[in-house]
């Protein structure tokens, strides 16, 4: 009633004054309501420039509208112009839900963008803990481990595609950045469709190879192999629900949405807990109750993201009938995607060689091995956070040539970055007894567990470093030096030490010791990679940038 009867009819007039075009009449009230936002603002961020303005000044279907009304260029507009186009993108994107990522500050951004996809991820890790949690109490330490050794096949397998659904947050942040919505609308479809293709072709590839291998690996005939190869078959049998959500949830980061994907994963998570318990101690299904729970909860995730991207008013809106493969999209999630998928795979394969020489040491060596890397798997996690937020705002700046943000977003996620890993590291160390009570009683896999914390939690932060460093590339379009360092730095650093200084002294302490050496060596490789791609993107934006404004002046 204020606003209508007093704010009203004060500044109802005020659009009119700078844009002609604009009504006044009584349904205008988003406009309206700009205006007084602006006058309240106007010595705070709405004056710091065209961060604002390029953050979204016409890429609203009003913005557009008017503009095109308007028959004015940006150049041409007056500062009170500048200032109307920049209030209502504000209040556009704000009634949208979108965030901002052009606009500074950008720490706290980073930090709080970070945060529900850190839970997102710590809730996906709960998936795989919680499988061994029930079944460490329901069922056999045995069967706990037959499914915790698994973990770094399933992340050979799938990597691939995960590293194309990287890609298609990059694609689609980019083209947000730019504000070109028919290249946006390309890449949304075209991820979707990619998920799904490639959900069925590692399902049946899972589904038929499992059993051989995890042969390859070791892994013990008598006791173990039955169980994982029973889990594995049922998990890939879920696997285009999988992918499904990953690509979705991706999109929806692209656009500054990291809340919705972590409220659909805590409606799966809850289901995924609760049905696990009722197939193991109500049914004493065992391994194949923990997978079938899991594939259950994966549906769940990915009808979630799925109705939600049919139903966005805005940017990455998925339309059914529209699903399709472009060619020039794929191109672009391809060519961050494919070798992001590749490094994926590496590092993967470097820690399948790893969890082969952990299981010459026996099942006590197998299970504590897989409950201590679930563990750990919550710290990385949080630290795989910032590097996808440095990704994401990284690729709104980048497409918005905004050089000065790039180099923020890098620092500032830098910073978070270790902050949390030499937090959480530490801390998962000093409780590692109580930690790996939660899965085991076994006072010989809690000393062992213990014993890998000890090298790998504390110097954890060391890979967070490194993810964030790859992830300010990504952003810049490069993805494939990354991938070179990371074959180098990680997966043949780690197969070279296995061979040499393992073999030489067979204890899992000096095995441990691969990770830390690995990442100080790949970090000091992605510095100098990082310089260069710095180098070549910020010319390539002042090149655009003074072709642009030599093309305004030969219209004026």
């Amino acid at each position: 009633m204020l606003y209508r009867y007093v704010f009203y009819p004060i500044f109802s007039p005020l659009p009119s004054l700078f844009c002609p075009s604009v009504k006044t009449d009584t349904e205008n009230y988003d406009y309206v309501l700009a205006f007084i936002i602006f006058y309240h603002n106007r010595s705070g961020a709405v004056n710091k420039g065209e961060n604002i303005f390029k953050a979204g000044g016409r890429e609203t279907e009003k913005g557009k509208e008017i503009a095109k009304k308007e028959g004015k260029r940006r150049e041409n507009f007056d500062k009170s112009g500048f200032a109307y186009y920049n209030v209502l993108a504000m209040w556009e994107r704000k009634k949208s839900k979108e965030l901002d990522m052009t606009a500074r500050p950008l720490f706290g951004k980073i930090f709080l963008f970070s945060l529900p996809i850190m839970l997102t991820g710590i809730l996906q890790l709960l998936y795989n803990a919680s499988d061994i949690i029930v079944l460490g109490r329901f069922a056999s330490d045995v069967s706990a481990g037959a499914v915790g050794s698994t973990g770094s096949l399933i992340n050979l397998t799938v990597n691939l595609f995960l590293g194309l659904s990287v890609g298609s947050c990059t694609a689609a942040a980019r083209w947000i950045g730019a504000k070109n919505e028919e290249m946006l609308d390309r890449v949304v479809h075209t991820a979707v469709c990619l998920s799904l293709i490639g959900g069925v072709i590692v399902g049946v590839f899972g589904v038929c190879c499992s059993k051989y291998l995890l042969l390859l690996m070791n892994v013990p005939a008598d006791s173990v192999l039955p169980l994982s190869t029973l889990y594995l078959q049922i998990y890939f049998a879920g696997m285009p629900f999988n992918l499904l959500y990953n690509f979705g949830s991706s999109l929806c980061r692209a656009r500054g949405d990291s809340k919705n994907p972590l409220l659909f994963l805590c409606a799966a998570g809850i289901s995924n807990v609760g049905l696990n318990i009722f197939f193991v101690a109500v049914c004493k299904m065992d391994v194949a109750g923990v997978a079938l729970g899991t594939v259950i909860a994966q549906m769940i995730s990915s009808t979630l993201v799925i109705v939600h991207l049919v139903r966005l008013k805005g940017h990455c809106r998925l339309r059914l009938r529209s699903l399709r493969i472009h060619k020039d999209a794929l191109g672009d999630i391809l060519r961050i995607g494919l070798p992001a998928g590749v490094q994926g795979c590496i590092f993967s394969f470097s820690n399948v060689i790893i969890q082969s020489s952990i299981n010459s040491f026996g099942e006590v060596a197998i299970t504590a091995n897989a409950e201590s890397a679930n563990i750990e798997g919550f710290v990385y996690t949080t630290m795989n956070a910032v590097s996808q937020a440095c990704l994401t705002f990284t690729g709104q700046n980048y497409g918005a040539h905004i050089k000065k943000n790039i180099d923020t977003v890098l620092w500032n996620s830098l910073l978070i970055a270790t902050m949390i890993g030499l937090a959480l590291g530490m801390g998962v160390y000093l409780g590692g007894t109580f930690f790996l009570g939660i899965y085991t009683q076994s006072p010989e896999v809690i000393a062992l567990g213990v014993e890998r914390m000890s090298v790998i939690c504390t110097t954890y932060c060391l890979c967070g470093i490194m993810e964030v460093l790859v992830g300010s590339m990504r952003g810049m379009g490069h993805s494939v030096l990354p991938m070179c360092m990371a074959i180098v730095g990680v997966c043949g650093l780690r197969v070279v030490y296995i061979y040499t200084f393992f073999a030489a002294n067979r204890t899992l302490v000096n095995l441990y010791l691969s990770y830390p050496i690995s990442w100080i060596v790949t970090i000091l490789a992605h510095t100098v990679c990082l310089i260069i791609v710095r180098r070549k993107e910020f010319r390539k934006i002042d090149a655009a940038e003074a072709a642009k404004a030599a093309a305004l002046q030969g219209q004026a």
